[in-house]
């Protein structure tokens, strides 16, 4: 099962350019592969539509997660979120989707986020990683 960050969701859904045609062209790829979201993805993702007032994008999404399976986050995984943010140092909800990813038992968890690959003992990959996207500063 392969879990998806956020942002990968976004550039699937919202970008026309070529970072979300990479990220469409490779999930296509893995059709036969389970691939899943939790409920923070979808928090995630809507914020934007909806302090937009974007009820059509928000529908969207809406939409699109319904082709992904949903991975519930369970006491256990919010206090793995907690080792992992106090031994890394990322974000709550960063640290929120790579326990997740874990507790799910996925086999990776797809980000353009590198600095989550470096911390998810390859678990994360870098998905945009060469794909002409302005590195994280």
């Amino acid at each position: 099962m392969i879990y998806l960050d956020s942002c990968v969701v976004i550039y699937a859904v919202e970008d026309a350019g070529a970072l979300g045609t990479a990220v469409r062209q490779r999930l296509a790829s893995m059709a036969n592969e389970t691939v899943a979201i939790s409920s923070l993805v979808k928090l995630e993702c809507l914020v934007g539509p909806l302090r937009n007032d974007d009820l059509a994008l928000a529908d969207h999404y809406r939409r699109a997660f319904e082709q992904f399976e949903l991975v519930e986050l369970s006491d256990a995984q919010y206090q793995r979120a907690a080792e992992i943010r106090a031994r890394h140092g990322i974000k709550t909800p960063d640290a929120l989707h790579l326990a997740a990813a874990q507790g799910a038992g996925c086999t990776e968890f797809w980000t353009a986020d590198s600095r989550l690959a470096a911390v998810s003992h390859g678990l994360a990959v870098d998905v945009l990683a060469g794909a002409g996207r302005i590195p994280e500063g």
